[in-house]
Order: structure tokens, then sequence, then C-alpha cells
């Protein structure tokens, strides 16, 4: 077959004298439907021709690529190889790619492709394809036993983790839930700590808390909460405590805070939409005999009350 004056090379010949390597090859040796096959941009570009060419060479002799021997790509198929990164070759300036449908060869369409173009380049990167197909199934043959090893490993590990988490699952439902009251007797402080350490980790979407007295012992607490969950302290503050929020947030989850516009009593703790009683300020509870209580109220009458 006589090639059409519009086949020719163009100034494309990527590899012109320079043989192809076996690294380079497999790297263009893509995995579609479960078969090994190279894209028609990368199998031009090799051969030295325009994309458009080699596409009217095959369009021209279709018979001789049965399904077996040519994949027609579909759009889906082609916009995943695409981002995958296939056809890294530098594409010179000027290149016509051949459009936006994808021709994928197999190892017997490549053979073929180098009869239909009838070049003594596609003949000798066919013959280096050949070898590159040849070398990755010995390749894979040799290291099938090591590839099963990987994926029961991968097998158990994902069965260790199913069990952790029922596990886990199991231990929170077992684990005695937080009391709606607490006494705390004079110098419990670490257990008072940890018992509002476990309100502030059970929010979910925010938490308030009223008390006349903060200092870094209450940020402290605070930070304890989950990811994502807003906090806001009513407070009376002064200059320094206000330099103490302004370096905690800096480098930690922001902590809002609202001067109380009046002398405030009792102190409250509001998770959610559950408001708790406080008998001490919390950087001071556990210092002296105080209690914790849950009640009743909306928190929307604390808040009332506080305007």
């Amino acid at each position: 077959m006589k090639e059409n004056q519009t086949d020719k090379v163009k100034a494309v010949v990527l590899h012109d004298s320079q043989p192809v390597s076996l690294a380079e090859i497999q790297a263009r040796i893509y995995t579609v439907r479960n078969i090994q096959v190279m894209i028609d941009r990368d199998l031009a570009l090799l051969y030295g021709v325009e994309n458009r060419a080699l596409k009217q060479a095959v369009r021209r002799n279709l018979d001789k690529f049965p399904d077996d021997f040519m994949l027609r790509l579909t759009e889906n198929e082609s916009n995943q190889l695409i981002s995958s990164g296939v056809s890294q070759i530098v594409i010179p300036p000027g290149y016509n790619t051949g459009g936006t449908d994808m021709f994928a060869f197999t190892e017997q369409g490549v053979a073929m492709l180098a009869t239909v173009l009838k070049s003594q380049r596609a003949t000798d990167v066919s013959i280096s394809i050949m070898r590159a197909f040849v070398a990755m199934r010995r390749f894979i043959t040799a290291n099938a036993g090591l590839f099963q090893r990987v994926d029961a490993i991968e097998q158990r590990q994902m069965q260790t983790e199913q069990k952790l988490e029922i596990v886990l699952d199991k231990i929170e439902e077992l684990s005695p839930a937080v009391t709606t009251e607490e006494l705390f007797g004079t110098g419990c402080v670490w257990n008072a700590y940890t018992f509002l350490c476990g309100l502030v980790r059970r929010a979910r979407r925010r938490i308030m808390l009223i008390d006349n007295f903060v200092d870094e012992r209450t940020l402290l607490l605070l930070d304890k909460r989950a990811a994502g969950v807003e906090c806001t302290v009513h407070t009376r503050f002064s200059k320094q405590t206000e330099l103490d929020f302004e370096k905690h947030n800096k480098q930690n989850a922001e902590i809002k805070k609202i001067q109380l516009p009046l002398h405030i009593h009792d102190r409250f703790l509001i998770i959610d939409d559950k408001v708790y009683l406080l008998g001490a300020s919390v950087k001071d509870m556990g210092s002296g005999l105080c209690a914790v209580s849950e009640m009743s109220i909306s928190p929307d009458v604390i808040l009332g009350l506080l305007k």
C-alpha cells in the first residue's frame, strides 16, 4: 500500500535514530478491561508518525484489527486514562493527535500495526514492544506468588481493622455513660477535670461556657473538643485574658470570647442542647467541695438572661 502524502512524517520523529528502551515502552503499557494495551498516541509518537495518519491507516485496514487486536475506547475510558497521566511524551507544536477518539492495541494489534504502516522504524519499534510485553508477562508469572501473599496480607489487614472497629464499638457501648450529676470532694481536682473532659468530648456541634473566671487551664480543657465543634466563652476578661485568648487562637482552633454584661454567680456549661450547672469555675473544679448537675431547661433560657 502506497503512503498518502498526508500520512508522511512531519518533523515529529521522536526517536529517529535512538533505540526505544524497554522501560520507556513498559511505562506506556496500560490495563484496560483487564487487557494489556498500548494507546494510539504513544504508538504514533514512538513510530514517528502523526496519530491522524496512524488512525487513517488502521481505518483503511479494519479487517486486520479484530476485537482481540484493537479496542475502541469509550469516552469514559479515554478520560480515565488521560487523567491518570497517559501519553506523557512531549507532543511537538502543530502535531495532530487524530481527534478525541482513542484506539488501544493489544500485543497482536501492535504486531499487525507494523505491517500496515510498512516502515522500518515501525518494524523495529514493534519488535521492542513485543519484547516489552513478553518481559512483563514473565515478571508477573515469576512474582505471582508474591502478589498473592501481598493480597492475602491486605485481606488480613482489612479483617483486623473490621474486628478492631467492632471491639472499639463494644467498648464504647459498655463504657459507663457520663452521669447527669457528680459531686467532687475537696482535693479531687483530677476527678473533676476528667469528668469535664468527658462532657467536652461529647459535644458534636457547640460548647458554650458561662464562667466569670477563665484562665489557660480552662482553654486547655476546652481544646479537648472534637474537630469542627464551635466553642464560645462568656466571661469577665481583662487585657491579660484577651491576650491569652489571642495567643491561644493563633495556634489552636478558635475559642470565641464574649464579655459578660453583668456579674454571674453560677457557672454554666452548654454542650449542644444540654445545660450543666457548675458548682465552681472550671479552673477551680475539685479544689473545694463542688458539684456538676444536668439541668432540664433549654440553653436559650440561659443565653436569654445574659442580655
